[in-house]
């Protein structure tokens, strides 16, 4: 017969002890000490013994013997949402979706049970909110008419009964910061709450195969709130990323286990919900009617999807001791690397001029394609001279002033020659081994080189 017992554990050395104490004894640290759930066994004998009688219940296979099959998927009916997920949500997988408030994450959610619904039983799970304002919800975004159960439950022993007996085939819970355990005495949203809540809603998801989808509050860093083993537990995880003074919505994936990292899906948030944008490029265009300075258009690849999007970039006489560097959308040290670079192989000093770089639309890049495409908007704000509006640019620019390749170049060549850009600025080792019809094609290996086109 086992029983349970709380203890709190340090997560700096692992001493245990049986009451919380601001102060680890062993080690020193500080706020160190979390409240776990123990079991003790009255069971007792040798080692041997105590564990002679699990040897039958282990099975052992070669991998030679398991299938490679291919998990069988459910299409969600939202395209974007569904190329996220890599094609679709896998039996018994867990889905874990953050963001900021009010950025839409308990609207997308209603929208893919509603469309679930029609061949899988649903079951949406509420901590935040009353059954009567996701009623409201769902009225406003048009899904009143959708069979979809409801459960205003924040107790996750409770919510695991009635999904033993509702059987539903995918179930959301909104948001795992507001379940708790009665194992535990913490307060919901703590770190052993959210941590051991978590655990018992992924068990029971995997041992029955519904499709879980977890929603989750990030810090003001932008980061998932509570312990990162949260992210290790799941399958998957989406952030929800987007201003709150733009309409579109943008979904990424950190993590996947049954599909690309990083792929992107784009929304648009109108009254009546969420709204694909099938063509992500035109939003993140400005499209002027003339060229203008410190305006770049560049081709990055999120995912499996190459999108083009505009680099902007302002360069001003600074009147302050240290001048500013702002960057939005792009790594700022990356950007004083840059500055540095163009000081160092262009002969161009800014170090008396406050450089702002931001991405139209609020789209951040992470990759290095981006760099001359940067480059290039800064030195045609600097010298108030524009870079033809039908160019397209990019590139990875490294320390030593060379121009390094990025990854599926002609690809992203043919998505230019689609939005009708005629020219392009790209590394020598992206250049098509064969002409690609509409586009011509400038391929450099050194900084000084596009510098001296330009």
């Amino acid at each position: 017969m086992a029983k349970a017992k709380q203890v709190y554990s340090c997560t700096a050395c692992g001493t245990q002890t049986g009451k919380w104490n601001g102060q680890c004894g062993d080690c020193g640290a500080w706020n160190t000490l979390e409240e776990t759930v123990v079991s003790i066994s009255s069971k007792s004998g040798s080692l041997s013994s105590r564990f002679q009688g699990y040897a039958g219940d282990i099975s052992v296979q070669s991998l030679t013997d398991v299938s490679p099959e291919e998990h069988k998927r459910f299409s969600i009916g939202i395209s974007e949402l569904d190329r996220v997920l890599g094609g679709g949500v896998v039996p018994g997988s867990v889905i874990l979706i953050g963001g900021d408030p009010g950025i839409g994450k308990s609207t997308i959610l209603q929208q893919a049970l509603a469309e679930l619904g029609k061949t899988l039983k649903p079951l949406y799970i509420t901590g935040e909110e009353s059954l009567q304002q996701v009623s409201m919800r769902a009225h406003r975004l048009g899904l009143d008419d959708t069979d979809i159960r409801l459960l205003s439950e924040t107790c996750v022993e409770k919510i695991i009964a009635t999904a033993q007996n509702e059987k539903p085939q995918v179930m959301v819970v909104d948001s795992i910061q507001t379940v708790f355990t009665e194992l535990l005495q913490s307060a919901p949203g703590s770190v052993a709450q959210v941590r051991d809540s978590a655990a018992q809603l992924v068990r029971y998801a995997k041992q029955t195969g519904t499709v879980l989808f977890l929603v989750g509050h990030v810090t003001k860093e932008g980061a998932l709130a509570g312990p990162r083993v949260l992210e290790h537990m799941v399958d998957t995880v989406l952030y929800f990323e987007g201003d709150s003074s733009s309409p579109y919505r943008v979904i990424r994936a950190v993590k996947n286990r049954f599909g690309a990292v990083n792929e992107l899906g784009v929304f648009a948030m109108t009254e009546k919900g969420l709204r694909e944008v099938n063509n992500p490029s035109a939003i993140f265009l400005s499209r002027h009617e003339e060229d203008v300075p410190g305006s770049v258009v560049m081709v990055t690849r999120e995912g499996s999807r190459p999108m083009l999007v505009e680099v902007q970039a302002l360069v001003a006489e600074s009147h302050m001791s240290n001048p500013r560097r702002v960057a939005l959308g792009v790594d700022a040290q990356r950007l004083s690397m840059l500055l540095a670079l163009l000081d160092r192989h262009g002969g161009v000093a800014m170090y008396d001029y406050d450089v702002f770089v931001n991405i139209v639309g609020g789209m951040r890049i992470s990759e290095t394609g981006a760099d001359l495409s940067v480059i290039l908007s800064i030195l045609s704000s600097f010298r108030d001279k524009p870079v033809p509006k039908d160019w397209i640019v990019f590139g990875e620019v490294g320390l030593a002033g060379e121009i390094r390749p990025v990854q599926n170049g002609q690809e992203r060549l043919r998505e230019a020659v689609k939005h009708g850009f005629t020219r392009a600025i790209i590394p020598k080792a992206n250049a098509p081994k064969h002409a690609i019809e509409g586009i011509e094609v400038q391929a450099v290996s050194r900084l000084s080189e596009v510098l001296d086109f330009i």
